[in-house]
């Protein structure tokens, strides 16, 4: 299983927005459902910073994630634009091999 880790500096003052487009149930989840080999989203808040987040994507694998982002390249920069409102930073950790 393939997991996309993002993690994100949220701007203070628009933090329940943040979280509004990025959980399981927003904005970004929403386009994702359906997609063949799509998972799921999870979105991690740091404990002791409340600006910081981390968002985990789940896909079967790399090669319908990439095909999602290529067929929808449109809807997912315009989201993209969307969130760049809501972060100071967001920095891809990387495509990590999710194992049991």
């Amino acid at each position: 299983m393939l997991v996309i880790v993002w993690e994100y500096r949220a701007r203070p003052d628009r933090i329940e927005d943040f979280e509004a487009l990025y959980r399981a149930d927003g904005a970004w989840a929403r386009l994702f459902q359906g997609a063949p080999g799509f998972v799921s989203t999870t979105l991690m808040k740091d404990v002791r910073d409340p600006s910081r987040f981390m968002v985990a994507d789940r896909w079967t694998s790399e090669t319908p994630y990439d095909e999602f982002k290529r067929d929808h390249d449109a809807e997912y920069a315009t989201l993209s634009r969307r969130g760049e409102a809501l972060f100071e930073r967001e920095q891809l950790l990387g495509r990590f091999d999710f194992r049991d």
